[in-house]
């Protein structure tokens, strides 16, 4: 079993989940990218060996039982343990001019899609790898949402939240509710559940609008690195709790 604190950082091999896998490397964890594509995983982890990183390719498709099921054995039988988790894996679906999605013409097919990856592969993930998470002194998960996923900031007319997206945000919304129910079973144990907005991120994601991934990663690893005191079952960006 390594003896280096161990993350694994689903949709890694790029943007966000690569410098949250970069940036936890810098402060000594062995991280784990995971990957849907070998190649794109091995590239990322080459880069990442490169800089000084101790990290290892996780295959891994999100939206998958059996990917899901086979990494969490992989990371059983190669690493022996794991210290947090990042969800960070996400897809928008498809938008029309200006990235909106109309709730009047959505296609559910986009939306069952979405929610497959933005929601229950997070859980899925999440279950698999709580047997090894379990196992950890102070085990943290994070989960990547969005401010478009809080209700509040939505319903509020003089908060700008960008273009209506009926397939995307309320995804972040249900993954808000499913982050606080987390917290809720986790009650009287060390593991700390939160989730994190990193704001507008430059990556294809995006269309490259937006900071670099570099600076939207701060918040996802913080919260990865919080102190056994630290905060449980909240949503944060880098100016601190964002409202439900």
């Amino acid at each position: 079993m390594s003896d280096k604190k161990t993350a694994l950082v689903t949709g890694a091999n790029k943007g966000l989940g690569y410098e949250i896998a970069a940036g936890l490397g810098a402060q000594g964890y062995r991280v784990l990218v995971g990957a849907r594509d070998d190649a794109r995983g091995e590239a990322a982890v080459k880069t990442l060996l490169a800089a000084g990183a101790d990290a290892i390719t996780v295959p891994l498709d999100v939206t998958s039982d059996q990917s899901v099921s086979e990494a969490a054995e992989l990371i059983e039988r190669q690493v022996g343990r794991l210290d947090v988790l990042v969800n960070n894996a996400g897809v928008a679906g498809e938008t029309g001019p200006g990235w909106v999605q109309d709730p009047t013409t959505l296609d559910l097919d986009v939306v069952r899609a979405v929610v497959d990856t933005n929601v229950y592969g997070v859980i899925r993930v999440t279950n698999a790898m709580l047997p090894i998470l379990r196992r950890s002194a102070s085990p943290r998960i994070v989960n990547i949402s969005s401010s478009v996923g809080s209700l509040t900031w939505q319903s509020d007319p003089n908060i700008d939240v960008g273009p209506i997206m009926a397939a995307y945000s309320p995804t972040k919304s249900f993954l808000n509710a499913v982050t606080v129910h987390y917290a809720r079973q986790f009650t009287g144990t060390n593991i700390l559940i939160n989730a994190a907005c990193p704001g507008l991120v430059a990556t294809d994601f995006t269309g490259f609008h937006g900071r670099p991934p570099q600076q939207a990663a701060a918040t996802p690893i913080r919260l990865a690195m919080l102190p056994d005191n630290g905060p449980t079952g909240s949503f944060f960006n880098d100016s601190g709790p964002i409202p439900w």
